[in-house]
């Protein structure tokens, strides 16, 4: 299928370049953090505070493992990587995207973690959960663009240039 799939560190700019993607390619867009907020009836937040950290990485992994689509441009949660069955199937609908950002600038992005819904252990520091993540968007990605220090649309121009280039899905 002719998807493609965002993924990234929380504050990376998924939501925000998928939708100008998405508008660019005449794509439909679907954010998977709201998925799972319709589907449970509950923000991620409530979520990671009532069923915990597993509980939430159980329902992330269902709902993006169940999601069947065509011609979207999907940003995922920034825990989406944890669950294998959402990551095969995300890989087999469509191409990954990596949007990679350094940790110093998701530290100005990001504000509270916790009510963002961000899926952390306690006492876990944003440095530690960037090192454990990093090695697993790497993995999964089937093109990593840098976003380091660039506006939205330069980030969507060089994702057009490199899907042209790399993929038949434009």
């Amino acid at each position: 299928m002719n998807n493609i799939i965002l993924i990234g560190m929380p504050g990376c700019g998924k939501s925000t370049i998928g939708v100008v993607l998405a508008k660019n390619l005449g794509f439909r867009f679907i954010d998977s953090d709201l998925l799972i907020q319709e589907q449970e009836h509950r923000l991620l937040h409530e979520i990671i505070e009532q069923d915990g950290l597993d509980g939430f990485n159980r329902i992330e992994n269902q709902v993006n493992a169940s999601i069947d689509t065509d011609s979207s441009v999907i940003a995922t949660g920034g825990s989406v990587v944890y669950g294998h069955e959402a990551m095969a199937h995300l890989k087999e609908i469509g191409t990954v995207l990596y949007l990679k950002l350094p940790e110093t600038e998701l530290q100005k992005r990001l504000g509270d973690l916790n009510q963002r819904g961000v899926a952390i252990k306690e006492g876990q520091s944003l440095h530690s959960l960037y090192q454990e993540r990093i090695p697993l968007y790497e993995k999964y990605a089937d093109i990593t663009i840098d976003c380091s220090g660039r506006e939205i649309r330069d980030c969507v121009s060089e994702i057009n240039r490199l899907l042209r280039s790399t993929t038949d899905i434009l």
